[in-house]
């Protein structure tokens, strides 16, 4: 056939495009019938193609519309004649222009129909004319069709890689035009600056390692989509099988950080076949112990995020091009316009791939459906576009499914930072009235930033906290206010200005804030326990009557009776909205009906129990159970006790101790006895209020007791970490918690333990130091008047073991050699208190005298304890997680390696990992630890002996190891073999000699004889003295 009606080889594009206005197949006919000419060259006589060719360009110019279909399926055609032997020069340039004519002017939106036309043309067998045509044409798309390039990388990146390192240099230079243009398109400007240095890695293999380096010097922060991922993906390739163990590493953190922020699982879909085998064999070959976890941890991530993309393709609707065609021919037909409405059909499959379905996105489509009828094309556009957004939509998942549109409190879009740190990226969340929600997560990943945001307004697109009222739960008492009572703590309360102060009292009375009960309303709010205050905290709340309720921690400090009382509260809320964080999984399962999931900076929604979430997400329960795992805490060990040989001696002691706060009528505690030595394992439980916290501040010289005695060996150390831990750091929120712990300790002694109630002297002292007494003056021998001003500050050893400490007397000058006076009589004198603050430096000071001060020792000790050096020494404490201050004050406590470590619900803002951990740690200390817990698994996992307060009543169970009198030998502890001085070298410790009986008996005979004598023995020789009782 060489016509087509009136038409032939030899017809203009004009005469071609008036021809088929009424009959579209006039014009798919006669372009067929020109691209045989093209696709079957003459050798001797091409007149015919050149003329197809000058055709097809000038349809491309002048009506592109309705040329498209056809053209699109002359390119295989035109691209072969760019490099076929028998073509002249003019044939190869006719081509050329008609190639770049139809990729320039083609829709953007064809490109994917376009792009396996280009990939053939690629192939090694084809001739370097044809594939330097198909690059060009690449490259104009990255001009031309940006979004649909980019869209399209995962398969354009390989195609045109391989060309990059083509024999025939000019392949070389246009495949390296078309990787520029494509990194161009990319659209993440975290890594654009790398676009040559991407390009440098296919051209020069050698050279990733180097650009490895550059790539993990990149902070990503923005989105990360498939044009991204599909850059990356070969070069991170070359990362995993380098032989180097950095260059591994580096592309798993890499891959670990790029995947948490793919707010799309779907795009990632392409890449997980390529990456996950290769990190995988990583993981298992890497040798360098850091290097394999850092490879396992990026697994353990990608696999999650396999497991997202497997879960949106189950959900994704497969886009038919037959179902898309059909919605079009019922709607609109003409004469010979199949393979036109065939190819519409397309363009409308591509905007449903890339998910674009506003009115401006399918202006195109209805240009194409005027072509065939102008008037129906502006009626059916509108019903056609949303029929293809509906076979796009993924299916509901199980959280989308039979909720009330009209219930719905919020469906909102955002990005939440702390700092500099992104704790959720892009990510969605969607509240229904009513909704009973736990917010789940690691500690550090953002919970109680997120709720204190939503509670401040500062989250894009939640219901403003003036419309919806919106209150947040906390029980920490703000410092410039515990003075106050509870009632006028409540109504200090600026949302509750102007409430009725007997409404404030009759809900106060509901929570048990009454005039006869443990708790008044007109108790100061410091005297309370932390039960109580969140107590305090939940009647604050009902006054406030929110539609919205963030409960952070709420089953804190509380015991078995008040969580059930708050259990009850949530459960009969029935129109508000709780959100709450608790690692109390009983008290999740019981009030929770939702759960939300902080997990790779996005929120996962959940709906249903929480046991069934557990079974979706196996992974959540480590923030339930307390089990060990890699994370792991060291505590430093205790040194020996001058004269202890046994870790079951007691090292502090209560005795018939009575205390009372001020302002209450009855005592809080009553006729106290108890002791604590190196061997105690003791768990303390009660209800709140009973008075453990306080029994602990007595025992520890926080408070003095109006009857009977407290006691502690002035060489023993102790840490105390107290319920309300943070009142140790609220005054230094803008120092690191390396630079805390410096300042803390840099005068050589623990700044926080010196100011104590217990270390001021009472009136009674006072006038017993102003008192002279009868002191033997040593130059004369003469009994003389004396009166002590001051105790200097030191101690030494006397005959018989006591301890004699300097003094100066008043209106005397100091001496030379100092006047030291015994121990019994500065205790008479009233100056007790400050022989025990000279104790406490001296105890402390040989604690820390074992490591340098040095932020270097500093930064390891808090990772110790389970803070990273990016936290301990780059970031204020004042943007560190609850949990994260926990650690800082812990590490701040145990720095000078105490005997005796003292926790007082040290489960509060821990994650069940990190309990774990501190559990492990505590196994393994060989000090005393006395824990103050609600929480039974954590206590009966640690503890042999209880102490159970009822009331400010103590009973003592299980066994103890200051009664059983264990014969544990303190020279049975680890020797310190070396210290890190304070520029980081290590030095080595001299061991004691182990002297044997001829050798001891030598040394007791000499040692004698100096005492004897009184001569001044050195330090080992008084320690020797004391340990054979040569002083008695």
């Amino acid at each position: 056939m060489s016509s087509v009606g009136k038409l032939n080889i030899n017809s203009s594009a004009t005469e071609i495009l008036n021809a088929c206005k009424s009959d579209l197949s006039i014009l798919e006919n006669i372009v067929n019938l020109m691209n045989e000419k093209v696709a079957k060259l003459d050798k001797k006589d091409q007149t015919a193609a050149n003329h197809a060719l000058k055709v097809f360009e000038e349809l491309a110019n002048k009506d592109m519309i309705r040329a498209q279909p056809y053209l699109i399926k002359t390119l295989p055609d035109v691209l072969n004649a760019c490099g076929d032997k028998k073509a002249t020069p003019e044939t190869v340039a006719n081509a050329q222009a008609a190639v770049k004519a139809i990729t320039d002017k083609i829709s953007p939106n064809a490109v994917p129909e376009l792009l396996p036309y280009l990939f053939q043309a690629l192939d090694i067998k084809c001739r370097w004319q044809t594939r330097v045509a198909a690059l060009n044409a690449i490259t104009g798309f990255g001009d031309h069709a940006p979004e649909q390039l980019g869209y399209a990388l995962p398969s354009v990146v390989p195609e045109v890689s391989k060309c990059v390192v083509d024999l025939k240099a000019e392949v070389c230079a246009a495949a390296e035009a078309a990787m520029v243009a494509v990194c161009d398109v990319v659209g993440n400007r975290d890594i654009e600056h790398l676009t040559s240095d991407i390009l440098r890695s296919i051209t020069h293999p050698e050279e990733t390692e180097e650009i490895m380096h550059k790539l993990a010097g990149v902070t990503f922060v923005q989105s990360v989509e498939s044009p991204a991922l599909a850059m990356v993906t070969p070069l991170l390739i070359k990362g995993l099988n380098s032989r180097s163990k950095a260059t591994v590493r580096q592309s798993a953190v890499i891959i670990d950080n790029m995947s948490r922020l793919v707010d799309d699982p779907l795009d990632a879909a392409p890449f997980m076949p390529l990456l996950m085998p290769v990190l995988e064999k990583a993981a298992d070959m890497v040798s360098d112990p850091e290097a394999r976890n850092i490879a396992e941890r990026s697994v353990a991530q990608l696999r999650s995020l396999n497991a997202q993309v497997e879960e949106a393709q189950s959900r994704q609707q497969h886009i038919e091009h037959s179902r898309v065609l059909e919605a079009i021919k019922s709607k609109i037909s003409a004469k010979g316009a199949d393979s036109y409405l065939s190819h519409v059909a397309s363009l409308c499959c591509s905007l449903m791939t890339v998910r674009k379905f506003n009115k401006s996105h399918w202006k195109e489509i209805e240009e194409h459906l005027a072509v065939i009828d102008k008037q129906k094309a502006a009626s059916i556009i509108d019903k056609l576009r949303t029929e293809c957004e509906a076979m796009a939509k993924p299916l509901p998942g199980k959280d989308e499914e039979d909720d009330d549109p009209a219930l719905e409190l919020c469906n909102c879009q955002f990005t939440l930072a702390y700092g500099t740190k992104i704790l959720l990226h892009n990510t969605k969340l969607r509240l229904m009235r009513g909704g009973k929600y736990g917010l789940l997560g690691g500690n550090d990943s953002g919970k109680t930033t997120l709720m204190r945001a939503i509670a401040n307004g500062s989250v894009e697109g939640f219901p403003d906290p003036a419309e919806v009222k919106t209150v947040f739960v906390e029980a920490d008492i703000l410092g410039e206010l515990s003075h106050l009572s509870c009632v006028d703590y409540i109504m200090a309360d600026p949302a509750l200005e102007g409430i009725p102060k007997e409404e404030v009292l009759s809900i106060m009375a509901t929570v048990g804030f009454t005039p006869d009960g443990k708790a008044k309303p007109t108790h100061p709010v410091s005297s309370l326990s932390g039960g109580w205050r969140m107590k305090l905290a939940m009647a604050r709340c009902m006054l406030q009557k929110a539609e919205i309720l963030l409960l952070d921690e709420p089953t804190n400090h509380l015991d078995v009776i008040n969580v059930a009382w708050v259990k009850n509260y949530i459960n009969s809320l029935t129109n508000v909205t709780c959100i709450m964080v608790s690692h109390d999984s009983g008290f999740l399962r019981d009030c929770c009906t939702s759960y939300i999931q902080i997990k790779n900076l996005k929120l996962k929604q959940f709906k249903g129990t929480l046991d069934d979430f557990i079974k979706a997400h196996p992974e959540a329960q480590s923030y339930f159970n307390i089990k060990s795992s890699k994370l792991k805490f060291t505590f430093p060990q205790p040194g020996a006790i001058e004269g202890i040989k046994s870790r079951s001696r007691a090292l502090m002691k209560m005795s018939h101790c009575y205390f009372t706060y001020p302002g209450n009528d009855k005592p809080t505690l009553y006729d106290i006895s108890i002791q604590v030595s190196m061997a105690s394992r003791v768990g303390c439980v009660g209800e709140n209020g009973a008075g453990k916290s306080t029994m602990i501040k007595v025992l520890t010289g926080e408070v003095v007791p109006q009857e009977g005695d407290v006691w502690m060996h002035p060489n023993a150390r102790v840490a105390y970490v107290a319920q309300h831990a943070f009142h140790h750091i609220e005054a230094h929120l803008e120092k690191t918690p390396n630079e805390y712990i410096r300042w803390r300790y840099e005068t050589g002694e623990d700044k926080e333990s010196l100011v104590k109630v217990s270390m001021a002297y009472t009136p009674e002292e006072e006038k017993l130091q102003k008192t002279p007494f009868e002191w033997k003056d040593p130059a004369t021998g003469k009994m003389v008047k004396k009166t002590i001003a001051t105790v200097a500050g030191t101690r030494r050893k006397a005959k018989g073991g006591d301890f004699e400490y300097e003094v100066r007397f008043l209106n005397e000058a100091p001496t030379a050699d100092g006047t030291y006076v015994p121990h019994k009589t500065l205790i008479k004198q009233g100056w007790e208190k400050a022989c025990k603050a000279i104790d406490m430096r001296i105890a402390q000071s040989s604690g820390l005298q074992m490591r340098a001060l040095s932020s270097v020792n500093v930064e390891k000790h808090l990772n110790d304890v389970g803070l990273e050096p990016e936290f301990a020494s780059h970031t204020r404490m004042g943007a560190l997680s609850g949990g994260q201050k926990v650690k800082v004050v812990l590490a701040a406590a145990l720095w000078n390696e105490p005997h005796i470590l003292i926790l007082d619900e040290p489960t509060n803002y821990l994650d069940r990992e990190s309990l774990g951990a501190l559990a492990s740690a505590i196994e393994a200390y060989q000090g005393g630890v006395v824990i103050i817990s609600h929480h039974n698994e954590f206590v009966s996992t640690l503890c042999t002996e209880e102490w159970v307060m009822d009331a400010g009543h103590l009973t003592t169970k299980g066994q103890s190891g200051w009664m059983d009198r264990q014969d544990d030998k303190i020279n049975d502890q680890v020797n310190i073999e070396s210290i890190v001085d304070a520029t980081g070298n290590t030095v080595q410790v001299k061991q004691k000699k182990k002297l044997n009986k001829r050798e001891e008996k030598a040394m007791i005979k000499k040692i004698k004889a100096k005492i004897d004598k009184g001569e001044e023995l050195d330090s080992d020789e008084d320690e020797f003295a004391n340990e054979k009782e040569l002083y008695n």
